[in-house]
């Protein structure tokens, strides 16, 4: 490997990990992409029934209306509560 193309590799790298934002979710610390919104998150976790997701954002209620719309930011943190029916 030539000194230029390792130094690409590297800036590469660098370029996506500036990319990245650090959330906590449920007081777990994760990197993700830093253009997700609340809605592109729960997909990216599985949650597909979201009429039996609530989610806390920073100490306040995140309207489901807004999910789509709501821009997750670098620090933020989430509390996600799903539902499960049954008896």
């Amino acid at each position: 490997m030539t000194v230029s193309a390792y130094v690409r590799g590297v800036e590469t790298v660098l370029s996506l990990v500036a990319q990245l934002m650090e959330i906590t979710i449920n007081g777990e610390k994760r990197a993700l992409p830093g253009h997700l919104t609340l809605a592109e998150l729960l997909a990216e976790l599985g949650l597909t029934d979201l009429r039996r997701v609530a989610v806390e954002r920073n100490g306040a209620l995140a309207p489901r209306d807004q999910w789509g719309k709501l821009q997750l930011a670098d620090g933020d943190q989430l509390e996600i509560v799903h539902f499960v029916g049954g008896g």
